[in-house]
């Protein structure tokens, strides 16, 4: 027999739901999805008759599906219980379908739907782990085939379109099948632990706020680097780049949870609206601004590192992949009373030193020092790999004679503070979906707005027909991204030594 679950005390009873998972035998599903969902059933978040459905080309049956998962999931979550497990598999389904051939109209769907018969009075949950030119199709498909209920859900991965147009097009294509409020834009970075936080942090402590403002800090930094490369992806990454792929979602979402104004409460709709008025307030970016605002970067071969147009793919290098940035470093600012003057400085790429998201706020210094060798303080929230936040604050240095000052952390790490783990990103976002809590997932005004700041960006570049400055793989980036700083005296919080 199975184990029953025990739900989690402080928690609500877990839906009955099925997650159908198009692209559920893919990348995303077997790294992130499926050992999240392991995650939350050993925690007692599924119901016992909640199923996972993956949809897929590859013609697998049901126990082909738990062998694979079996094979290439189980190692992923260590110390894995063995009844839990068992649980979790018998939970699994497959059915071949492709959402580009008619005959899938025809059989895939009719398999989905004899599989789903009977369950309407239980939520319904397409998650469409597969790039965003299928959304559209997919949704029209599961509509046609009569699937489409109202205690129905769909979960779009990003990214969500590669222009303003582009977005405009998908978001009808799914609008007319899903209102706005079965619809859930995922961006996985607004599950981590640290980003939630955030909010706590902001506006459940008195201290900060009387300090969040020009009046008191000087810059803001938002990091996220990473030290792979892009083997096997370059066709992606053309068309992507680090623009598209990280800054447009990513970290325009930290953006907005730094620069949003206090919400009249915690509701879902009065943070999101607080977020698309940080959007609406940034200054645009364009023409020679853009040269003065904004750096890209492509990395290039080092000693034992290959560079962008060397990396292992299935097919050589084109024209578009000799203009792509891997690299990419910008200088925003948001236009309204409380920030005005300070600088956000948001950087991000790949091959550099580290892999980590952060953000760092820097306040200004001590209006009059009467202590030599001071520095401002800073607050660094760590979204990954060890998320946490450190209150670098000036202390003495121990010790007779004249008085030293030294930057000193006030540091607290989550896995430390609170002796469990951290759950990932993906765990907090499925559950909230399967309860029907879009807080923390991007609205259409949203999405469409942060297109409209990357756009002039975006258009500029390709007009300039300039290639991005090539960096050497493994170093910190380009040295215009240093200069972008370095201007006004300022530069790059880099790692702390261990």
């Amino acid at each position: 027999m199975n184990p029953s679950p025990t739900p989690v005390t402080g928690h609500e009873p877990p839906h009955v739901a099925d997650l159908i998972v198009f692209g559920g035998t893919g990348d995303l599903s077997m790294r992130k999805l499926l050992p999240a969902l392991y995650h939350c059933d050993r925690d007692g978040r599924l119901a016992p008759e909640t199923r996972i459905i993956a949809l897929s080309r590859g013609g697998l049956t049901d126990a082909d599906l738990r062998g694979k998962v079996d094979a290439q999931v189980r190692g992923s979550v260590p110390g894995d219980d063995p009844a839990v497990w068992r649980r979790f598999v018998s939970r699994l389904r497959h059915v071949t379908l492709d959402v580009h051939s008619e005959d899938a109209l025809h059989d895939g769907w009719r398999s989905l739907g004899e599989l789903l018969a009977g369950h309407d009075d239980r939520d319904r949950i397409f998650y469409l782990a597969s790039p965003p030119m299928t959304f559209g199709p997919f949704c029209r498909q599961a509509h046609r085939a009569g699937l489409v209920t109202p205690r129905s859900r769909v979960v779009l991965e990003k990214p969500l379109g590669r222009d303003l147009a582009s977005a405009r097009e998908i978001n009808d294509e799914v609008g007319a099948i899903f209102t706005e409020s079965q619809t859930y834009r995922i961006d996985h970075y607004l599950g981590k632990e640290t980003v939630q936080n955030l909010l706590v942090l902001r506006f459940a402590n008195a201290f900060l706020e009387p300090v969040w403002n020009s009046l008191w800090i000087d810059h803001v930094q938002i990091t996220a680097t990473e030290t792979v490369g892009t083997p096997g992806r370059r066709g992606y990454y053309d068309q992507a780049g680090a623009l598209r792929d990280m800054v447009q979602n990513h970290l325009l979402q930290l953006l907005c949870l730094v620069a949003m104004e206090p919400p009249a409460r915690n509701d879902r709709e009065a943070i999101r609206d607080e977020k698309l008025k940080v959007l609406q307030a940034l200054r645009p970016i364009s023409g020679t601004e853009a040269d003065r605002f904004t750096v890209r970067g492509q990395y290039a071969a080092a000693p034992g590192m290959p560079g962008y147009l060397d990396e292992p793919d299935s097919s050589p290098p084109t024209g578009r992949s000799y203009q792509v940035e891997t690299f990419t470093a910008i200088r925003a600012e948001v236009k309204n009373w409380r920030w005005a003057g300070v600088p956000f400085y948001l950087r991000t790429g790949k091959r550099l030193p580290s892999r980590r998201s952060e953000i760092v706020v820097q306040f200004k210094d001590v209006p009059h020092s009467i202590f030599p060798g001071g520095s401002p303080n800073r607050l660094v929230l760590r979204l990954q790999p060890s998320e946490g936040i450190d209150l670098h604050i000036m202390s003495k240095e121990p010790g007779a004679g004249e008085v030293a000052l030294r930057p000193a952390p006030l540091g607290l790490s989550f896995a430390r503070a609170f002796g469990a783990r951290v759950p990932d990103a993906y765990e907090r976002l499925l559950m909230d979906v399967m309860g029907g809590n879009p807080t923390l997932f991007m609205r259409r005004d949203e999405v469409e707005a942060a297109w409209s700041w990357i756009d002039p960006i975006l258009a500029t570049w390709d007009e300039s027909g300039i290639l991005p400055e090539p960096y050497p793989a493994g170093s910190a980036g380009p040295p215009s991204a240093h200069e972008l700083l370095g201007r006004s005296g300022r530069a790059w919080h880099e790692e702390e030594p261990a």
